[in-house]
């Protein structure tokens, strides 16, 4: 079944829990989500359930935003449709959401129209969070890969934070693909895996999850049951 939420990160906190231990934690506003479609493997050829998070504005939205929420959008392709008799597919009559993404697995009890909210992660000891990590732009070898760069003395000059040598000999004669290099350094999808969910608050729609969760402030994260055994 498809376990999961959309929700933007706040920031980094502690608590203490019952022994007294103090976590780090980091908090993140997650739902509630409007089930804008759901996947199945007839139609599909898989399983999965779109889910919304953070309304739009209307006057923001594309004429396909909002038509993917709404039935009321009158367009000549709905009327065709209409007048051959075909029923109309179900909407989830909200509003054009901001950030938009599938939860791999069976609907179970959701449905177009629905909502998620943080208590279908109450029985999950531990989850994984995917988002964009932070963006360090075109960076050096020893920022994007630890190298530790070349000696203060001993005739290296002006070039200590170099990365060294990176051409072959006589053969081959080319610097073999994938070799690690400076270039773009972080802004890249990247997933935490296995992390405990330490507290919900269902009331302000909060989860602290334990550690630093990939993003900045304000990201939008996804949030799933985790497959670590």
């Amino acid at each position: 079944m498809a376990v999961g939420i959309l929700g933007r990160k706040v920031g980094m906190t502690q608590v203490f829990d019952e022994a007294g231990t103090c976590v780090p934690v980091t908090v993140v506003q997650a739902g509630p989500c409007h089930v804008l479609q759901v996947r199945t493997t007839e139609r599909d050829g898989y399983e999965a359930v779109q889910l919304g998070f953070a309304d739009k504005p209307r006057r923001l939205a594309r004429r396909s935003e909002q038509g993917h929420v709404t039935s009321k959008l009158v367009t000549k392709r709905a009327k065709a449709r209409a007048a051959a008799g075909i029923a109309a597919v179900a909407k989830a009559e909200c509003e054009p959401q901001r950030f938009v993404r599938e939860i791999r697995g069976a609907a179970g009890e959701l449905a177009v129209g629905g909502t998620v909210t943080v208590e279908a992660l109450a029985s999950l000891p531990n989850v994984d969070v995917t988002a964009t990590s932070k963006g360090c732009g075109f960076s050096g070898a020893m920022k994007r890969h630890n190298f530790k760069g070349q000696r203060a003395t001993h005739g290296v000059k002006k070039c200590h934070r170099h990365m060294g040598g990176t051409g072959c000999s006589a053969f081959p004669s080319r610097v073999f693909k994938g070799s690690r290099m400076p270039g773009q350094y972080g802004n890249a999808r990247c997933t935490v895996r296995n992390q405990k969910l330490v507290r919900i608050d269902a009331e302000n729609n909060l989860l602290l999850i334990r550690g630093a969760v990939p993003g900045p402030n304000g990201a939008y994260v996804v949030i799933k049951q985790t497959n670590t055994l």
